[in-house]
């Protein structure tokens, strides 16, 4: 089974935690300003940002797997990952932070919204253990140079060494070609909710 041990990152690229979330925020909400599924579920770039700094600080971070890459000493990409058998939850504390976040942002609306995000994407897990890509994002100042791809090769090499599949939901279709040119396929397309664009469900199976 995969580890986060198992992964050989290239040149540039670093684990990082807890101390790095305001970085991990920025650059991926900076990556997903235009998202068409971001934009409905937060309604703007600062609950975005504020959002993903709660999920990389309470989840992402302290269970998961998480690196930025560097140039010249700035963050340029950042990723999130699940490792199999890794949690994937947040504490009690760390989902009423985060959920308390979204409510700040945008009311009742906004909290049902990121409920049903939630909800949907669970359902749509896979059973069988899988390394789980829940954001890449290049920042403005880094795009059309291969980052996002620098960053996650490594991971696919050790899913291959390992045996292990990979899994994500694309909530971007200009961003479909991208995905399936490192060997993810769709699984299905699905809602969170009948007015969200949708999220494609895409798989990646060792080779």
């Amino acid at each position: 089974m995969l580890k986060a041990s198992d992964i050989v990152p290239a040149p540039g690229i670093h684990s990082v935690g807890r101390e790095s979330v305001t970085a991990l925020a920025e650059i991926t909400a900076d990556a997903f300003r235009d998202d068409p599924f971001n934009r409905w579920l937060f309604g703007g770039f600062e609950p975005m940002q504020r959002t993903f700094a709660n999920l990389a600080r309470h989840i992402y971070a302290p269970n998961g797997f998480c690196q930025i890459l560097s140039e010249d000493g700035e963050g340029r990409a950042a990723t999130m990952w699940l490792m199999p058998g890794d949690k994937p939850d947040a504490t009690p504390i760390g989902m009423l932070k985060t959920y308390a976040g979204l409510f700040a942002s945008g009311g009742w609306s906004a909290l049902m919204r990121g409920k049903a995000a939630g909800d949907a994407m669970a359902r749509h897990h896979p059973k069988e253990a899988h390394a789980y890509l829940f954001t890449v994002g290049v920042a403005s100042a880094g795009r059309g140079r291969g980052l996002g791809r620098r960053l996650i090769e490594p991971v696919l090499d050790a899913c291959d060494r390992t045996g292990t599949m990979a899994y994500l939901e694309n909530s971007n279709p200009a961003n479909q070609r991208f995905y399936a040119s490192l060997g993810f396929e769709r699984v299905e397309l699905f809602y969170a909710a009948p007015e969200s664009p949708p999220l494609e469900a895409m798989q990646r199976l060792p080779r």
